[in-house]
């Protein structure tokens, strides 16, 4: 039997090409997602002009439909004939260029946009990519945060993420479609961006930061234990209106993170590293904290001072209510993540 169509928006995006892969291909970790016989057809929306190769690589049941989250007419043929069908909405700007502005006009207007066009051409579900920034930071290096901690958004991007957590279960609600939240933290994996190739670099050169004791935890996610979420999203019925946090099995601290990375490069790629961390006391992150958010009130955007200010902070949640109620079981270890995110730069010629 033919499953109905998948419509994934930020397609050819780290995460978006991952989960088109799995939606064609299955998720090789996971026996419950073998690859669909016969394929499913998947519409990607990519912005125009963009890069669709990655994509384009996997097959004739890949439509790829140029158009913009912000520009309500380019998605009529992504949506055309799309009922019953289910909706990945991973598309979203997590740093933006210069202005914060930008955050809000593709990750709330655009979020309006993608909802209102689903609903009308009668998508069954939609699964929304959220993040951890709606909730914030953690009191303590012993909390984690759960389904039912409140919101508290973190700078800009936290309060455009929350913003379009609230236009989905508002649709949801009104019985529009039927909303299926995800919040993936940290994640990383194949197709990684050039800032986590740099951060790959800092650790091999011993310029990594630790702030403070580096004993501060943070959930993390590969990109394949997020695709079996929102595939698991997609097919439980119960699933419908509710949110679910989807990262590794457990938080890791950030000295955990970097000597794993550390280890990974040299123990399995030969690749030489210098042991060093720059040490920065919490009082780096404060002022970095401070800057940013004057910055951001002014409209404007860092990414280095954005960064800064959370290395000293807790971002842990539980998986326990997505364990519970999806079957959700992250089959890809923080190690084994990295070794796999390694081994796609070696692939590519990316050098750490």
């Amino acid at each position: 039997m033919t499953e109905p169509v998948a419509l994934v928006t930020g397609a050819n995006g780290w995460l978006g090409i991952r989960l088109v892969r799995a939606l064609v291909s299955g998720l090789a970790d996971d026996a419950r997602f073998p690859a669909p016989q016969p394929p499913r057809t998947v519409r990607c929306l990519v912005l125009p002009s963009s890069d669709t190769s990655e994509l384009e690589q996997l097959g004739g049941a890949v439509h790829i439909h140029p158009g913009d989250v912000r520009n309500p007419s380019s998605l009529r043929d992504f949506f055309a004939a799309a009922a019953g069908g289910t909706l990945f909405h991973t598309a979203g700007v997590i740093h933006p260029r210069r202005r914060t502005q930008e955050l809000f006009e593709v990750n709330v207007r655009g979020t309006e946009n993608v909802v209102t066009a689903a609903a009308r051409a009668g998508v069954r579900r939609l699964v929304h990519v959220s993040s951890n920034s709606p909730i914030g930071t953690n009191a303590s290096n012993r909390h984690v945060f759960d389904e039912g901690s409140p919101y508290n958004p973190y700078m800009g991007y936290g309060l455009s993420k929350r913003r379009a957590e609230d236009i989905v279960n508002r649709a949801g609600a009104s019985g529009e479609l039927e909303a299926v939240i995800i919040r993936p933290p940290w994640f990383y994996g194949p197709h990684q961006p050039a800032r986590q190739t740099r951060f790959f670099t800092m650790i091999k050169t011993g310029r990594v930061p630790i702030v403070g004791d580096g004993e501060n935890r943070r959930s993390m996610a590969y990109v394949d234990n997020i695709c079996q979420g929102l595939l698991l999203g997609e097919r439980v019925e119960k699933a419908s209106g509710r949110t679910y946090w989807i990262a590794d099995r457990n938080p890791y601290t950030m000295n955990e993170i970097v000597d794993t990375i550390e280890g990974v490069m040299e123990h399995d790629f030969g690749i030489q590293c210098k042991h060093r961390r720059v040490r920065l006391p919490g009082a780096a992150s404060a002022a970095a904290y401070l800057a940013d958010k004057i910055l951001q009130n002014a409209g404007f955007y860092s990414p280095e001072l954005h960064v800064l200010s959370e290395m000293n902070k807790n971002i842990a949640c539980s998986v326990e209510r997505a364990r519970r109620e999806l079957g959700y079981e992250p089959k890809v270890s923080l190690a084994e993540g990295m070794r796999r995110s390694l081994a796609w730069m070696r692939e590519r010629g990316i050098q750490p």
